[in-house]
């Protein structure tokens, strides 16, 4: 079994996978409590245009598409509080425009046309020894951020006009948040793909928050699932040679159904122990 990890594209699927989950799990609960999962969706799909682009200028996709996605992130954020167009048109927009843009670029690009179902769906095998240590920065200020500035990401996240009664700079901590959010998002495309990494910010979180309503714990609980949602489609994956990224999502899905049952069977247990302690 140790004999495997003496491959390279082993060793950085299973740290992509370590980072994933602290880099999901944190932001996904930022982005679950303030109810910005469509907002994240648009930032996903704009990225594509960042991806596009960069086939066809030569560069980095991930680095072009993580401008594209802050670009587009910070400009959702803008263009929802300056103008009178609302959030979710705005959103809209930018997700069919940046996938348009990446379409065409794609399209125009003069040679060989890259197989994008990487992009798309995802493919944790693929993830080079860069991604690594990008993800193993961002998951360094995740957790650096989210230590120091606590206590106003809870108020900005829960109530934001309570936050500004108490001379909190709210605008500039959301083009923050909202572009680690962006970057997050990129990061992880590898991993699960476009469509599918908004996934993994939101249902890892949605299950922590059946047994927590407390930020930091939910945090926490995110990142341990997440792990072994990952870690399990990996699994899953390899057994039945299918696609890891939908192999991870669905080994999520089934978790998230395992433990609604559990809270149910807990809740009607806690239930039906008061009633008889009500009749006696």
């Amino acid at each position: 079994m140790l004999e495997i990890l003496q491959y390279s594209f082993i060793t950085n699927s299973l740290l992509a996978a370590f980072f994933a989950s602290i880099t999901c799990g944190i932001v996904g609960t930022y982005i679950v409590t303030r109810r910005m999962v469509f907002l994240s969706g648009g930032i996903t799909h704009a990225s594509f245009g960042g991806i596009g682009m960069g086939y066809f200028f030569g560069l980095n996709p991930i680095f072009s598409a993580a401008v594209f996605a802050i670009l587009s992130a910070l400009g959702v954020e803008f263009l929802s509080k300056r103008t009178e167009i609302r959030e979710d048109s705005v959103i809209g927009i930018l997700w069919s425009f940046g996938m348009a843009i990446g379409i065409i670029f794609i399209f125009i690009t003069p040679g060989y046309v890259p197989n994008l179902m990487t992009y798309l769906f995802g493919s944790i095998l693929t993830v080079s020894g860069l991604d690594v240590w990008l993800m193993l920065a961002l998951s360094v200020i995740l957790i650096l951020f989210f230590t120091f500035f606590y206590r106003l990401i809870l108020f900005v996240a829960y109530d934001q006009n309570y936050a500004r009664t108490h001379k909190i700079a709210v605008d500039l901590l959301n083009y923050i948040l909202i572009s680690l959010v962006a970057l997050t998002i990129v990061l992880n495309i590898k991993v699960v793909g476009i469509i599918l990494v908004i996934s993994l910010l939101t249902i890892p979180q949605s299950i922590a928050n059946l047994f927590s309503k407390n930020f930091r714990n939910i945090i926490l609980l995110s990142i341990v699932i997440s792990l072994v949602g990952v870690l399990t489609g990996l699994i899953f994956s390899y057994k039945i040679n299918i696609p890891s990224g939908a192999a991870i999502i669905f080994s999520l899905v089934i978790f998230f159904g395992l433990a609604k049952a559990t809270q149910m069977i807990l809740s009607r247990s806690i239930l039906k122990t008061k009633i008889q302690k009500i009749l006696e």
